[in-house]
């Protein structure tokens, strides 16, 4: 496996065996003293043992972490069994140490490109941070403001807002007030926000200028309960049309009401674990966003078991948090790191790096001002690291590129030993490394599938294990975490401590928990971090959890799964991408994506078949570079809409794709046969994709109806 992922060098064969015999003789030379000074004899000892084992020797029996087979965990500290108490124990423990952090605004600049248009730069300035006492204030004193505005505990309170240290301080003033705070993504479309927000009849909404001013501004007349708009950043100057009976507070305002607000004989009410934290509206790769009901006590044993997978978790880490917070990776990655003494330093995607969109040519991203320890990353941001590096390595001149290809498969087959390579990690992969600020040790990527490729480049370049995730919002997020010893790919690791995982036979699919030489079937979560269900949708609720005959809730994934010998799972499948084609076969969409979405031709890749056909087609995202290269040695002229448009590129375009499917070794009928090329990228904004980057199967397939029609017009092939 290892040997399929390398890269391909074109070196003397001679000067490579030379190159070889050096690289064995330094490898002898220095193996005694690391394997003495390095302590990777534990490392490595740990990386084979079993991690999760089934609880009995019945098929389908549940597997849980070794570390937790007779109880599972469900509480971080004693007696902090709601996340107020949580908060309250960390502000106690850690309360002089800085805890978020946000970059000021030193210039704006409107920048005008070739095209014509307008792209806003920043200049960013240094962190500026709150402690722990700093946060805890501003919270006691929002919630305090909250209940003057008349919020009363139990009633919903929708934040509609970018990821900042503002999202933060306000969720945690609802989590003391016992508040139920509805969170909806940022990029979700009007409907959706209409939707949720009627839904939960709220009256306040907590959200930012800008926000107020793109998305709300156009359906605040559609919300007919809404009573009070907060923005976290200062009143608009532009805005004053607001609907009769609405009026628009500042955090600071409403701070400063709940700092003067007698509160003295009034006792406040605390949440019980039961008591629901969070209403968090997934932006959902089906249909109208679905509200989970998220208790207190689910997020306080999901976020107990992630972090137990991250070593010496502490003060010393910086987390760099630019996901958004209404996703549950992003909060419950947030919670672990507030309540274990870490610092959060807040960024985005159009700020994360160097080379992001928003930051002028020759200032600093932040990640190179902040030098976080600690990551989140969705697979489409590491896919597209990787395809930035890779495009860089190729321009390079033919000896470095060449150092470059020897060290990455020098590293590469060291670590599927479980050794590690000083050496190469500083004279080679130091700039690489840098890129990310040069300072992180734990990399962990969730929110859809990461192919092997890119987890292996991940480890390799960033000189960190890079861990998968696999968690859903319906389990609080927490499902499995791969341990930092374990450099294998294409896994999510074993059963955390706060949950067990079994697997239950899909015969449509042909997947049995008796399956040999693994168990396979669709994934069932179970544990406290198990959610209550979906807002006002018992049906849905009663079809997605059910209950044991010992009182377990169980949450069907729709995910099909395998667990290997040491107990960690593997996902294989999904449910809803298993299609029927005419012929009878079986095609798995997400199959043939993970197949073809790593090329450098592919940016972004949707498969899609019919059961009245015997065929895949594809609509497909090409990188604009690779494919006006391809265009330029076909021999083809035009704009980039041309290129797309182009039957012949289609054809050109499919050739590549089938040489990487017959390498990927996907049977003949998962192959696409024919193909639309989008000049268009997919992105949040454009409703195809969710804001993890999942695809939006429906909403993909209503866009390109018209050329699902032009490619099943004819008879299939």
């Amino acid at each position: 496996k290892a040997a399929k992922m390398k890269l391909k060098h074109n070196i003397n064969p001679v000067l490579l065996q030379f190159i070889n015999f050096i690289v064995l003789v330094y490898s002898l030379v220095t193996y005694i003293p690391w394997y003495i000074l390095s302590g990777s004899k534990q490392a490595i000892a740990k990386a084979k043992q079993v991690k999760a084992r089934p609880v009995n020797n019945k098929p389908g029996g549940a597997y849980r972490s070794v570390n937790s087979l007779h109880c599972l965990a469900s509480v971080l500290y004693p007696g902090c069994d709601t996340l107020d108490k949580v908060f309250k124990y960390a502000k106690t423990k850690y309360k002089d140490k800085k805890l978020l952090g946000t970059r000021e605004i030193l210039k704006e600049e409107d920048e005008i490109q070739p095209s014509g248009k307008v792209f806003k730069k920043v200049i960013l300035g240094k962190y500026t941070w709150l402690s722990y006492e700093d946060v805890y204030i501003k919270a006691v004193n929002f919630g305090n403001g909250l209940a003057v505005l008349g919020q009363q505990p139990k009633t919903n309170i929708a934040i509609f807002c970018e990821t900042r240290a503002e999202w933060m301080i306000a969720a945690q003033a609802c989590f003391m007030c016992n508040y139920q705070l509805v969170t909806l993504y940022a990029t979700l479309g009007g409907p959706a926000i209409v939707h949720g927000l009627n839904e939960t009849e709220v009256t306040t909404i907590i959200t930012s200028k800008e926000l107020m001013q793109t998305k709300l501004k156009e359906i605040v007349s559609q919300v007919p309960l809404l009573r009070h708009i907060i923005t976290v950043d200062g009143k608009p100057t532009t805005w004053s049309e607001f609907p009769k009976g609405v009026i628009v507070h500042t955090m600071a305002s409403v701070q400063a009401m709940g700092a003067k607000a007698d509160t003295g004989n009034k006792q406040p009410s605390r949440p019980v674990p039961s008591d629901i934290a969070v209403i968090m509206y997934t932006s959902g790769s089906t249909g109208i966003p679905k509200g989970v009901m998220i208790s207190h006590c689910n997020i306080i044993a999901g976020i107990t078991g992630m972090a137990e997978r991250i070593p010496n978790l502490g003060e010393k880490d910086i987390y760099i948090g630019y996901l958004p917070l209404a996703h549950v990776l992003e909060l419950s990655a947030e919670l672990v790191c507030l309540s274990h003494g870490c610092r959060i330093g807040y960024s985005s995607p159009q700020t994360l790096a160097d080379q992001s969109s928003k930051i002028k040519k020759g200032s600093k991203g932040d990640v190179t001002t902040l030098k976080p320890t600690l990551m989140a990353a969705v697979p489409e941001i590491m896919d597209r690291i990787y395809k930035n590096v890779m495009n860089k390595v190729n321009e390079m001149t033919t000896f470095q590129r060449n150092l470059f290809i020897l060290a990455y498969n020098y590293k590469m087959e060291q670590i599927s030993k479980g050794y590690t390579t000083p050496l190469c990690d500083s004279l080679i992969f130091r700039k690489v490394r840098m890129l990310l600020g040069g300072k992180i040790r734990v990399l962990l990527c969730g929110g859809a599938p990461l192919s092997a490729a890119t987890q292996r480049f991940m480890n390799i370049c960033f000189c960190c294990p890079v861990g998968q995730g696999y968690g859903l919002t319906e389990s609080a997020g927490a499902g499995t975490i791969t341990e930092v010893w374990d450099y294998t790919t294409g896994r999510v690791g074993a059963p955390l401590v706060c949950c067990e995982i079994k697997l239950m036979n899909w015969e449509e699919g042909g997947y049995y928990n008796t399956d040999k030489p693994y168990p396979r079937g669709e994934i069932l979560i179970g544990g406290q971090n198990v959610t209550v269900g979906y807002y006002k949708n018992e049906a849905r609720t009663r079809e997605d959890f059910t209950v044991d005959e010992n009182g377990q809730r169980w949450l069907h994934t729709g995910d099909i799964g395998e667990f290997h010998h040491d107990g960690c799972l593997k996902i294989i499948d999904r449910k809803k991408d298993l299609v029927k084609l005419q012929a009878g076969e079986y095609v798995s969409l997400g199959k043939v994506e993970a197949a073809l979405k790593n090329l450098p031709l592919v940016d972004n890749i949707c498969a899609y078949a019919s059961s009245f056909h015997s065929y895949v087609i594809g609509f497909v995202v090409p990188n604009q570079k690779e494919l006006a290269e391809l265009a330029r040695k076909k021999g083809f002229k035009g704009t980039w809409e041309e290129i797309c448009n182009s039957p012949e590129m289609e054809k050109e375009v499919l050739k590549v794709l089938a040489e990487a499917a017959m390498a990927a070794n996907l049977e003949k009928f998962e192959i696409p046969v024919k193909i639309r090329l989008s000049p268009e990228p997919w992105s949040p904004e454009t409703g195809l994709v969710t804001d993890a980057f999942k695809l939006k199967r429906k909403e993909l397939t209503a866009f390109y109806q018209p050329d699902i029609d032009r490619m099943y017009g004819k008879s299939g092939k």
